[in-house]
């Protein structure tokens, strides 16, 4: 599925959403190189946190000079060159990578819903967590992740700037669900949205996001947003059902091996 490219009157709309973003997961390290954001986080090897970000489609000019440079940044890095291909990319960024033979992969959906009565009517009240680190276990349990990421998820957490809200759904004493609720303005961003594999179908991934907008809500949210890979047919399932709908789509792109080994 390659990135759409929305009408110039949603190009507004689309910067607006990539801006929360970069607000609600931020990189610890951020360099810009005209309109491309140079996205850098030592602690976590997330592609969203360790890419480029290319924000104006009418800034193409110079590419491979440019992307000599990002390169030299990501091998200080440790990390893969890898950009974010949002509508904001232009057209001779895309050719450019397609000349060179660079791959195209994990498509995306940034998926938008507004928060209205009959979505939370039944939604359970739950009072935000304020310890990150029964947060960060939490979730690494659930998603059985790697330990040695509890510093990076605790730092990236720590630095976000909007409100914040973590929630955790517990079943007998044990964490079943998870989800981070950042409350930026009238929008809220959801993010780490996850549940125990051997737990899935029975609805406490819908309990905890209902939870996490009943919350945003309150705060002033009116509408609420999400990025969930495009390939993942259950959650966007689960969020359609909520009256999530497609807003606009990204993809990462990679240089051939030979260049990167």
């Amino acid at each position: 599925m390659e990135t759409g490219r929305p009408s110039p009157a949603d190009l507004p709309t689309v910067r607006r959403f990539e801006a929360a973003g970069f607000r609600a997961w931020p990189a610890t390290t951020v360099y810009y190189d005209g309109a491309w954001a140079v996205r850098l986080t030592g602690g976590h090897p997330a592609k969203r946190l360790n890419s480029v970000n290319p924000l104006d489609p009418g800034d193409d000019g110079r590419v491979p000079e440019r992307v000599a440079r990002a390169a030299r940044r990501f091998a200080a890095y440790g990390r893969p060159l890898t950009f974010r291909m949002s509508p904001l990319a232009g057209r001779g960024v895309t050719k450019h990578f397609d000349d060179e033979g660079w791959s195209s992969f994990s498509t995306s959906l940034v998926m938008r819903a507004k928060l209205e009565d009959r979505l939370l009517r039944d939604a359970m009240h739950q009072i935000p967590l304020k310890d990150i680190g029964r947060f960060i276990n939490a979730a690494i349990a659930i998603r059985n992740l790697d330990p040695v990421l509890q510093p990076g998820l605790s730092e990236i957490i720590g630095s976000i700037q909007p409100q914040v809200g973590l929630f955790v759904l517990e079943e007998n004493g044990t964490p079943v669900s998870t989800a981070i609720c950042v409350r930026d303005g009238d929008l809220a961003g959801l993010f780490e949205v996850a549940t125990e594999e051997s737990q899935r179908g029975k609805g406490y991934g819908r309990r905890t996001l209902l939870s996490a907008l009943k919350w945003a809500r309150a705060q002033g949210a009116r509408s609420a947003w999400l990025q969930v890979e495009a390939d993942n047919d259950q959650a966007i399932g689960l969020y359609r059902s909520m009256g999530f709908g497609d807003l606009y789509s990204y993809h990462y792109r990679q240089p051939p091996a030979s260049e990167t080994a």
